[in-house]
C-alpha cells in the first residue's frame, strides 16, 4: 500500500482521490471548504480542512510521512507555486501539481514539481492507476470500468508459461499480447513463456487490473 496527498478537491482531485483509494491505498485529502471535505470524507482514508497554503498546517499533518502530494488545484498558480515548495522543502518523495495551461505547466516545473499534469491531455483515471503502481508501465481507459494495461510482471512468473500461470482464471484478465527486446507477439498460446524483461499488455476491468498490480 501506498500513501498519497490529495490537495484540491474540485472536480478533478476528488477523482483522483477517489480512484486512489479504490485501488487500496491510503489517502489524506485536504481542502479549505468544508463542504468539499464531508463530500469526500466516505471514500478516503482521513479528509481534513485546512489552507495548504501554511506550511504549519502541512507539518502538523506529517505530510513529509507519505509518498507523494497531487496539488490538484489548477486555477489558483500562486498556491499550486506555495503549495509545491511548501511540500518539497517538508520532504514530500513526489509532488504532482495540476496546470491548466502550458505557461503555469512550466513554471510549477521549475519551482521544483515532480511532474505537471493539464487534465485535458490526462485523465484523472489513468493518473491514479500509473501511481497506484511501480509495474503499471501505461493504461488506456477504455471505459468507466474497462481498460488496457501494459505491465512489467511479477519476478515469480519469469520462465512460466500462460497456461502454468492460469491468470485469466485467477484474476479474470485476457493477454493480449507479450512485448520482448522490442518485439510484439499478439495473442500468444498458452504454451508462451515469461522472459526475463518481458512485458505483458492485458485486457480487463480497472478492479482486476488492480488486484494483478499486486502480485
Amino acid at each position: 500500500m501506498k500513501t498519497y496527498i490529495v490537495i484540491g478537491l474540485g472536480r478533478f482531485g476528488k477523482s483522483v482521490a477517489r480512484r486512489l483509494y479504490e485501488l487500496g491505498n491510503e489517502v489524506l485529502a485536504i481542502d479549505d471548504n468544508d463542504e468539499n471535505i464531508q463530500q469526500v470524507s466516505s471514500f478516503v482514508t482521513h479528509a481534513v480542512v485546512g489552507d495548504a497554503r501554511d506550511e504549519d498546517v502541512l507539518r502538523a499533518l506529517g505530510v513529509r510521512n507519505y509518498d507523494c502530494a497531487i496539488v490538484a488545484i489548477g486555477g489558483d498558480l500562486a498556491a499550486s507555486i506555495l503549495i509545491t515548495l511548501a511540500l518539497k522543502e517538508l520532504g514530500v518523495p513526489a509532488v504532482i501539481c495540476k496546470a491548466s495551461n502550458e505557461l503555469n505547466k512550466r513554471a510549477l516545473e521549475r519551482v521544483g514539481a515532480d511532474r505537471v499534469i493539464i487534465p485535458e491531455r490526462e485523465m484523472a483515471a489513468k493518473l491514479a492507476q500509473s501511481l497506484a503502481s511501480s509495474n503499471l508501465l501505461d493504461f488506456i481507459e477504455l471505459s468507466s470500468d474497462y481498460g488496457i494495461a501494459e505491465i512489467a510482471p511479477p519476478e515469480s512468473w519469469v520462465g512460466k508459461t500462460i497456461r502454468e500461470l492460469n491468470v485469466r482464471a485467477k484474476y479474470g484478465v485476457s493477454i493480449l499480447s507479450f512485448k520482448h527486446e522490442g518485439e510484439m507477439k499478439v495473442l500468444p498460446s498458452a504454451d508462451a513463456k515469461i522472459l526475463d524483461g518481458t512485458t505483458i499488455i492485458v485486457l480487463g476491468t480497472n478492479e482486476q487490473i488492480a488486484k494483478l498490480q499486486k502480485q
